[in-house]
């Protein structure tokens, strides 16, 4: 079957599903020009295969792979939509190969194979895995916990399933949204990845729609190779701008440049800069040297709506939200749908920080269009007229034990911030909008000297270039 003919069938397939289904399942097939690519990382090394699909949609993915590999004793598909399910049994028949088509749940079917020794295992397991949160008290929770699997997303756990079910140096080639890459809820997913694989190959688009461009998903996604119980070596990471793969690179990395051996968050960095080294003035002490901290921002409006008010009379302190800044200055307060006060009282008093420095802001959330991931603001104490101020939730806040920064540290640390530098750095860990406390106390940071330095010449209004010459100055 070609490629073009797969694809026809691709698309015609998903025009028929269930929308409501299609997003409730996480359901988007693998372009084959994807598939042709993932199924060309596999190295042949049995003289006997024996492969995996789960998730198998109309079977593009296996499609692929038996055309890449030889000597493929069985192929096991798992696809639970009836529609898919059905156009699989079709297209696998046309091919001279022994299958099965599993129609039911597979993350049921793997727990009960691993817990009870039944079923194949593989050498070779190809996975596009669904995209769907898991509740933490879900059936599938539950399930993957028997296993010791913890995770919360569907995808890692599909993955995390394939693992177990593999032969020892079985390969897997799996694309996958890169939000495991980081944070706080994929840590064990990545312990447990790390533990039993190693990573071989890491492929990124530069491009954040370009593998599902025909759905619409503007996911970051990545494809990575792993292989399991086999000793961890360099890593190879590679990129193309799409998915056309026209402009495709390909380089080695040491693993301690992918997982830095002292982070304790076990982030996996994918540098996107093949040239892109890190500056050790720039990025020199972890945050704690600096005795600098950063949390998120303690008032949740919704949790304390009897505190609140629009206006600035009484005791109160100003409530800062990040539609508060224009252009990186501070305009407080406006007439806007949130509030811009709370009440100083003595059950509010824990969410506020005194009037007595500067303040450093991160917005956790970035819109797509913006061109820095990272976008720091300053408060200055002399635009505050009230004694504490209160950051609400959607900040992450720089301070020194609830209280604020000297001026030229504050200007320092948001000259780093919004530079260009710590925008590729950031980028190297992160796939996704969101910026978290725990990202942001996983960067090094210019050391005290530094900042000071940065923050003489810094300015709010300052451009993108005239921050970057800056930090060029100081190299």
């Amino acid at each position: 079957m070609n490629a073009d003919f797969v694809d026809a069938l691709r698309l015609e397939t998903d025009f028929k599903l269930n929308p409501k289904n299609k997003y409730e399942l996480g359901q988007f097939m693998t372009p084959s020009i994807i598939s042709d690519y993932m199924a060309s990382l596999f190295t042949q090394k049995e003289s006997e295969c024996t492969l995996l699909d789960c998730g198998a949609g109309i079977g593009s993915l296996s499609i692929s792979a038996i055309n890449q590999l030889k000597n493929i004793t069985s192929v096991d598909l798992w696809e639970i939509d009836s529609l898919m399910s059905k156009q699989l049994k079709i297209n696998m028949e046309k091919i001279d190969v022994n299958y099965s088509i599993y129609k039911n749940d597979f993350i049921q079917d793997a727990v009960d194979n691993i817990l009870l020794g039944k079923g194949n295992r593989y050498t070779h397991a190809i996975i596009n895995p669904p995209y769907k949160k898991i509740n933490s008290n879900s059936f599938h929770r539950k399930l993957l916990r028997k296993t010791g699997i913890e995770t919360v997303n569907l995808y890692s756990a599909f993955l995390s399933l394939t693992i177990v079910l593999m032969k020892d140096h079985g390969e897997i080639v799996a694309i996958i949204p890169r939000s495991f890459c980081n944070g706080l809820y994929y840590k064990e997913f990545r312990k447990f990845l790390l533990k039993n694989c190693s990573i071989e190959h890491i492929h990124i688009f530069e491009s954040r729609n370009s593998a599902f461009k025909d759905y619409g998903v503007l996911q970051e996604n990545v494809i990575i190779k792993l292989i399991k119980n086999k000793r961890q070596g360099n890593v190879e990471i590679s990129n193309s701008k799409d998915h056309t793969f026209s402009d495709y690179m390909v380089k080695d990395f040491e693993f301690n440049k992918i997982v830095k051996p002292d982070d304790s968050e076990i982030f996996i960095r994918i540098p996107k800069e093949f040239n892109q080294v890190e500056n050790e003035k720039i990025f020199s002490v972890p945050l704690s040297e600096l005795e600098i901290n950063v949390s998120t921002g303690s008032v949740v409006d919704f949790r304390v709506k009897e505190y609140l008010q629009y206006d600035m009379e009484g005791e109160i302190a100003p409530l800062i939200y990040p539609h508060h800044f224009i252009k990186g200055k501070l305009f407080h307060p406006q007439q806007h749908k949130k509030h811009n006060a709370i009440k100083i009282v003595p059950e509010s008093k824990k969410w506020l920080m005194p009037k007595d420095g500067f303040y450093v802001l991160v917005k956790r959330f970035s819109s797509k269009e913006e061109k820095r991931r990272v976008v720091a603001y300053i408060v200055d104490p002399k635009e505050i007229y009230q004694s504490w101020i209160g950051f609400e939730n959607h900040w992450n806040v720089f301070h020194i034990n609830k209280h604020g920064l000297d001026e030229l540290v504050a200007k320092g640390l948001a000259c780093f911030l919004n530079s260009t530098e710590l925008d590729q750095h950031f980028r190297s860990f992160s796939g996704h909008t969101q910026v978290n406390a725990t990202d942001l106390r996983n960067i090094k940071f210019p050391t005290l000297e530094t900042l000071i330095e940065l923050g003489k010449s810094y300015k709010t209004s300052m451009n993108q270039a005239q921050i970057d010459k800056i930090l060029r100055g100081i190299l």
